[in-house]
């Protein structure tokens, strides 16, 4: 009968495009052997390209059982991702603030900075400073912003008085790119986190701005993320610990709030992006970001918007959100 030929058609490509709907909807499922869940994980957003590349194989096909399978993925996908297609900003919010990941290996600084300085932030967050850079910035931001807080290799620029400002020990081992900038002297101690008070006028603001330790994908042992784990098990402990009811957490955590290494912060924060934002906000590489590893993350105030800044001399592009309270 030939009414049956285009259910039997491609049985591959339905096998395939049911594999794929699970993998979206089991994703936390997967065993994290060689960190595949996590990078699973990190370029969740991207399975959904597997959809139209397998409809057009099952059109070609004429695959009536492939088409009716690949339901299964793209109902996955829209629950996963649908609501980031919407613009969910308002207007209003009492601070801006943002974050930068200016580049370890940035040859204009100076350019940045003068960027950065024109972004109209109330609080801005810089990563990976290195001792070379850090006088450049704190220069070129000092008449737009009078207070500061720097430590190791972040900082927070303030329009409001900062205070209690301390570390938050987020390190373990080899961290990346930033070890190649270290004095020969300096040890595994570099501080990579801060936490501060500003005293904003509507009430004090805990601020964390953090960079946590770089992931690889290496042959030997898959999707290397051992030090980014550590640092933000660390950070949301200090989190946890916060006595503060109002949190705002800026940095490059060097993965995507979809990443089951961030469990334990994204139950206590949420992702300005996510609740204000407009697409995915993906940050990086600058050139062709693809996935969103700098956050604005918050507890205890609401953001109204976020987005994305454009490029500057850093492989990273700058995140920003209008929060209120």
């Amino acid at each position: 009968m030939t009414w049956i030929a285009p259910w039997k058609r491609g049985p591959v490509l339905a096998a395939l495009a049911l594999l794929l709907g699970l993998v979206l909807l089991l994703h936390a499922w997967i065993p994290n052997v060689g960190g595949a869940g996590s990078l699973v994980e990190n370029l969740l957003p991207w399975l959904g390209v597997g959809v139209p590349v397998l409809l057009a194989g099952a059109c070609r096909r004429r695959s009536a059982s492939a088409a009716l399978a690949l339901v299964l993925p793209l109902a996955a996908w829209l629950s996963l991702f649908g609501g980031l297609l919407q613009d969910k900003s308002h207007p209003g919010g009492d601070l801006t603030a943002v974050s930068h990941n200016v580049g370890a290996d940035n040859h204009d600084p100076t350019g940045t900075a003068r960027q950065l300085a024109s972004c109209g932030a109330d609080l801005l967050a810089l990563e990976e400073l290195t001792p070379q850079a850090t006088g450049t910035y704190e220069r070129a931001l000092a008449k737009a912003y009078p207070y500061r807080a720097v430590l190791g290799t972040v900082g927070l620029w303030s329009r409001f008085p900062l205070s209690d400002t301390r570390p938050v020990d987020v390190v373990r081992d080899d961290v990346g790119p930033l070890a190649r900038t270290r004095p020969v002297d300096h040890g595994q101690d570099e501080v990579r986190a801060l936490r501060t008070t500003a005293a904003t006028d509507h009430g004090p603001l805990a601020v964390y701005v953090a960079h946590l330790g770089s992931v690889r994908v290496l042959p030997s042992s898959g999707f290397w993320t051992i030090s980014r784990d550590f640092g933000a098990r660390a950070l949301a402990k200090a989190v946890a610990a916060e006595p503060n009811g109002r949190v705002v957490l800026l940095g490059d955590l060097n993965g995507t709030t979809d990443d089951r290494a961030f469990h334990a912060l994204t139950t206590r924060l949420r992702s300005a992006q996510d609740t204000a934002g407009n697409g995915f906000g993906f940050t990086w590489p600058a050139s062709f970001p693809i996935a969103r590893i700098d956050q604005i993350l918050v507890r205890g105030v609401r953001a109204r918007s976020a987005w994305v800044l454009p490029e500057t001399g850093s492989d990273h592009l700058p995140v920003a959100a209008r929060i209120a309270w």
